[in-house]
């Protein structure tokens, strides 16, 4: 029986690039594709097969799957390309893994979840920093406190942004934020509270964002009150209140053009050195209707590292037959202890 094979689409972007150093140091040797011909070389480079194959090409694409056991998508924006990949993964029968972090790619992919089981197809977007630590810390924290009904997150990460990272930022600049009530996600605001939490370095404002885990912590715990926030500055929070009354005009055509213009511009992503410097923290709390609360706390390596090595330790699972068919979060696909076997992650019960 042949090895199950692996297919990284997206290897020459910033993330891409990490995610294809990270396989080849776990002893993966993946299929490298991608829309240009830079995939050959850069597959060329390393020994490696490669398959250039557009996502506007559905038959082309549904070719290069063939004979792969998953595919680890980090060509985004999702908003765009997750439904062509994952319609193409359906279809060929192989697992589909990608690192968004965006609501309305988790929210159209768990809508799949009949679908991919008839299929026999895991569908697991969210395997970076996005979303791997949080969720994984939401089930452990759900698992503490198992009639929690309140679920609060807030996080850090230090290095900078990638350009695809901004990219997407600018595109969802006008959209403000998203909180869950009541099991259903609602629009709040942008910079819509901010509140205290301890990082692990002592109480910092953290202020709400539409993070993933407004997404997929429901699904992960069934916790239907969830709050995302990130820590900020006074700057931060007033440029997020700003977008409240400038939103029509970040969002038209001409300005669009010129904020993805400075991205292009701007360096593809934090240095080496930036990584290794960088942290990430992350705190979450639960609580339940009594009151009763139970907290925790993960730190680890910067986002973007920490995006490399849980993407490719999921696609080692995966690959190991680790894949249960439908939609599945980090936490459901491999537990609340998958984090854990990250390198350079620690976490702390706290109460």
């Amino acid at each position: 029986m042949p090895e199950p094979a692996a297919l990284l689409y997206g290897a020459t972007g910033y993330t891409g690039r990490l995610v294809l150093a990270e396989c080849l140091a776990r002893g993966l040797r993946p299929i490298l594709s991608g829309r240009s011909q830079e995939i050959a070389a850069l597959a060329g480079t390393h020994g490696l097969e490669s398959r250039v194959v557009g996502l506007d090409d559905p038959a082309a694409l549904r070719r290069a799957l063939q004979g792969v056991t998953a595919v680890l998508h980090c060509a985004g924006p999702f908003s765009r390309t997750s439904r062509p990949m994952a319609d193409a993964c359906l279809a060929a029968r192989a697992h589909y893994l990608d690192i968004t972090g965006e609501i309305g790619v988790f929210e159209a992919l768990a809508a799949r979840t009949d679908e991919a089981r008839a299929a026999g197809v895991m569908l697991l977007p969210g395997t970076g920093f996005d979303v791997v630590p949080s969720d994984c810390l939401a089930a452990h924290l759900k698992a503490r406190l198992p009639d929690a009904t309140r679920l609060l997150l807030a996080f850090e990460s230090s290095g900078g942004l990638s350009r695809g990272t901004a990219t997407t930022m600018v595109e969802n600049i006008a959209r403000g934020g998203a909180v869950r009530r009541g099991g259903r996600i609602r629009p709040v605001p942008a910079g819509w509270k901010t509140i205290r939490m301890d990082l692990g370095t002592g109480p910092v404002a953290v202020t709400t964002l539409p993070w993933g885990d407004v997404a997929t912590a429901w699904y992960s715990t069934g916790i239907p009150d969830i709050e995302v926030y990130t820590r900020t500055n006074a700057g931060m929070r007033a440029g997020l209140k700003a977008t409240r009354y400038l939103g029509w005009l970040l969002a038209s055509g001409p300005v669009q053009r010129l904020l993805k213009g400075r991205v292009r511009r701007g360096a593809p992503g934090p240095n080496d050195a930036a990584r290794a410097r960088g942290v990430s923290r992350i705190a979450g709390e639960v609580t339940n209707p009594a009151g009763v609360r139970a907290r925790a706390r993960l730190t680890g390596p910067e986002g973007y590292t920490m995006t490399a090595r849980t993407a490719v330790a999921a696609l080692r699972r995966t690959l190991a037959g680790g894949a249960t068919p439908g939609f599945r979060t980090p936490s459901l696909a491999f537990g609340a202890d998958f984090v854990l076997s990250i390198d350079g992650v620690i976490r702390e019960d706290l109460d």
